[in-house]
């Protein structure tokens, strides 16, 4: 328990400002594909706080909106090394800073070097954290790929999901076996 977390909650954009997605199947698909995945294990929730909103989904309004509602509580974000390489992009990173700890996973072309010196010129980026786990090569995009490619994703995301990507052919795919 690196971050002794109480909770983690996972939180789909509405519109992801920096991360454009061919076939992308909505927001609603998102929400649902996320509660399927953690269904029956208290210690995750899905917040639709991106999904009410309207527009680009910034990370710095919806951390805003959480802070907000939960004052008492700790914020961290945690985002893999190749998102935090581009964290200098992002719409007021200071404020993010200022309102999360962010929990970095390494993860492969971002070594941790990279992402530091990428944080250290932003007011608030020695806070963040380095998380200790086995890198796991498993990416949005390479799912979606085989999603699109007819690939099999089973072990690779939980069954309850890969079910319901293949019966809403999401991504542009066709149902698998």
């Amino acid at each position: 328990m690196q971050l002794e977390l109480a909770r983690v909650l996972l939180i789909p954009a509405r519109v992801p400002p920096h991360k454009p997605v061919e076939d992308e199947p909505g927001i609603e698909h998102r929400l649902e594909m996320c509660r399927l995945a953690i269904a029956g294990d208290p210690r995750f929730e899905v917040s639709g706080v991106e999904a009410a909103r309207a527009g680009p989904s910034f990370t710095v309004d919806t951390l805003e909106e959480l802070h907000v509602n939960q004052p008492q509580s700790e914020l961290f974000l945690i985002v893999g090394g190749d998102v935090a390489l581009g964290f200098a992009s992002w719409r007021d990173p200071e404020r993010v800073l200022a309102l999360a700890t962010v929990a970095v996973v390494e993860r492969p072309g971002s070594s941790r070097a990279a992402v530091e010196q990428v944080l250290s010129h932003i007011g608030g980026g020695q806070r963040a954290r380095f998380l200790d786990m086995p890198a796991i090569e498993i990416s949005s995009t390479f799912l979606r790929r085989r999603a699109r490619d007819g690939e099999p994703t089973r072990y690779l995301v939980p069954d309850a999901v890969r079910a319901y990507v293949d019966r809403h052919r999401l991504y542009g795919g066709n149902p698998q076996p």
